[in-house]
């Protein structure tokens, strides 16, 4: 059988594969329907991204400039010309350099058809050619300010990234090969698996990313020992149990971010920066934050300064007799942090003698892409919604942070869930991505308000908390800043604005990898390096020019600082013996509330 002939008689088989699935899959449709409650709520707010009026002004800034649009549309084509001329040298057989590859590290081309077979080379470098014209048809736009340009920019990307020939049935490769070998079972899996997932988000496509059951928090995630010593209405303080005979002298405590549950810091054994430190002599207190509901939506961001660190501090001094301490933040819980020393130094109280902070943004000039999602239009939007239930729901801000990845952390799994039919693979740094949290409306209002929109918090009383107004250049203490080259949530270079407002002894650290993998960097797996530089100058390109790069985690050059910043050695600590009464084990119960 000649190459034609195999080609036609695999087409009507798959043809005949689909039309088989059509058929047994109406049943799955229908039982999905019978099953829906109630339909979704239609949105109050025409636009509440405000795309329309971002598209409209970028489409005038090109009637503006219709020769520049002339020259961009003449040079797509003539890419398309040389494209199809390759095409057609490959078709009789010569070999030819690619027109358009793929970036490095875009994985979604890894399959060898896509560059051993014409066709789908073809397609590949079509798609590719096209989505460089319509990024940089955006990126060489004049006439827009900088905060639209993103918008118009972001929004393109998504729509590019969910046109990729690998999200289709037709045009991927490895999934045609999986549908002929299983004769359209992988088809037949991927459409319950997606009746399943709207069915889970009662009319949204709540994407499993990995396999749930494989996990359970406390049994072989997040399971460090210790005790639950006290709680308010917004956290529970975990007191870890010792490893060592004896502990530096100041307590450690960890301020995580309450967009997220603490247990990313407390995965499993092998990644465990809470074990790790244990582990290292220092006596671990954990804020680990409710996941609120409509009862909390009037608890402010005072009323977190107030009833998570502030109260911690007062409840490790009852269990331990010791009143200072040293402190990590992560990410907004960094941002907590900063805020809070900065209300004790105008109080002078001395407590927190150093702190450490995980990828946290103090100064939201340049937020980043997050920036996208802020702005007048769309927190007024936002707040309205959140008005109406007392909170963000988890599964929004979920896939806002999704939507930064877009390849990696939804179109893959539409791949491998929906396409390949098959199930996601168990991963415990997933599992913890999807165990989202969600936001009370006061808090999260304010936050993006006077953080994101309006730049308050780095304005000398700029934001005034509890009556004190916030002065971040009070903070004299020894910080140290730890920010990920590749972050996407806190860019490294709007992080490091820091070290030219705290006026204290400070080390700047640059982890390789993003904002969550370079921060649980175990030395066991050591996959990501890290940069130091002592000088601090004000443009972070500079600093990172001058920085010496180190293989391995930079846990350890942490845990040195922390070290001398802890006092000396004492006896352990034993949660069960200290002065406050325990009261649950670790992790405790706030951490198993689920969105969901």
């Amino acid at each position: 059988m000649n190459e034609q002939a195999k080609a036609r008689v695999e087409q009507e088989e798959l043809a005949a594969i689909l039309a088989a699935i059509a058929g047994r899959s109406q049943r799955l449709v229908e039982d999905f329907l019978r099953r829906q409650l109630t339909a979704q709520p239609a949105a109050s707010h025409p636009d509440p991204l405000g795309l329309g009026s971002a598209f409209f002004e970028f489409t005038a800034s090109l009637a503006r400039d219709p020769l520049r649009l002339l020259h961009s549309q003449i040079q797509f084509w003539q890419d398309w010309l040389r494209l199809w001329h390759s095409a057609s040298l490959r078709a009789f057989g010569q070999e030819v350099e690619p027109l358009v590859v793929p970036e490095p590290g875009d994985r979604r081309f890894r399959d060898p058809a896509w560059n051993d077979h014409p066709v789908f080379d073809f397609i590949k470098q079509s798609y590719l050619l096209s989505a460089r014209y319509l990024l940089d048809l955006v990126g060489n736009s004049d006439g827009l300010d900088e905060k639209t340009r993103q918008k118009v920019a972001f929004y393109t990307r998504q729509f590019v990234d969910a046109l990729a020939p690998s999200n289709f049935v037709a045009t991927n490769p490895e999934v045609l090969r999986a549908t002929l070998e299983t004769r359209g079972e992988n088809l037949l899996r991927g459409l319950k698996n997606m009746l399943d997932d709207l069915e889970r988000g009662r009319g949204r496509l709540a994407i499993r990313m990995t396999d749930e059951t494989a996990f359970e928090i406390g049994r072989n995630i997040a399971t460090t020992p210790g005790k639950v010593i006290w709680q308010t209405d917004l956290a529970q303080l975990i007191q870890y149990s010792p490893t060592t005979d004896v502990v530096h002298r100041r307590p450690l405590l960890i301020v995580p971010p309450w967009i997220n549950k603490y247990y990313i810091l407390d995965l499993q054994p092998k990644n465990s920066f809470v074990r790790y430190v244990v582990d290292r002599g220092f006596t671990v207190f954990v804020l680990s934050w409710v996941n609120p509901d409509e009862r909390l939506a009037e608890k402010t961001f005072e009323d977190y300064m107030r009833e998570g660190p502030l109260a911690a501090l007062d409840a490790i001094e009852r269990s331990t007799g010791e009143r200072e301490v040293t402190a990590i933040g992560y990410c907004l819980g960094g941002t907590l942090l900063a805020a809070t020393l900065a209300h004790n130094a105008a109080k002078r109280d001395d407590r927190i003698r150093a702190a450490t902070f995980f990828t946290t943004l103090v100064d939201f000039r340049e937020p980043g892409e997050l920036g996208v999602f802020i702005d007048e239009e769309q927190l007024r939007a936002l707040e309205e919604t959140m008005a109406q239930r007392g909170y963000l729901d988890g599964s929004e801000m979920s896939t806002t942070f999704n939507m930064l990845r877009a390849n990696d952390l939804i179109w893959s799994f539409v791949v491998n869930n929906y396409l390949m039919g098959k199930d996601p693979f168990p991963f415990d740094l997933l599992y913890w991505n999807s165990d989202s949290t969600r936001m009370p409306y006061a808090m999260h209002s304010f936050y993006l308000r006077k953080f994101y929109l309006e730049n308050r918090l780095v304005q000398p009383g700029g934001v005034v908390l509890d009556g004190v107004p916030i002065d971040l250049r009070r903070i004299r203490i020894p910080v140290y800043i730890v920010s990920t080259r590749e972050d996407h949530i806190a860019p490294w270079k709007s992080t490091y604005a820091a070290t030219q407002l705290y006026r204290g002894e400070k080390t700047f650290v640059l982890a390789g990898s993003g904002h969550i993998a370079g921060i649980v960097n175990p030395p066991t797996s050591s996959k990501y390096g890290y940069w130091t530089n002592p000088d601090l100058p004000r443009d972070p390109e500079a600093w990172l020019a001058g920085a010496e790069h180190h293989e391995g985690s930079w846990w350890p050059h942490w845990a040195s600082w922390n070290a001398a910043q802890a006092g000396p050695m004492v006896p352990a600590r034993d949660p069960a013996k200290g002065g406050l009464t325990p009261l649950e084990e670790a992790p405790g119960s706030y951490v198993r509330i689920r969105a969901s």
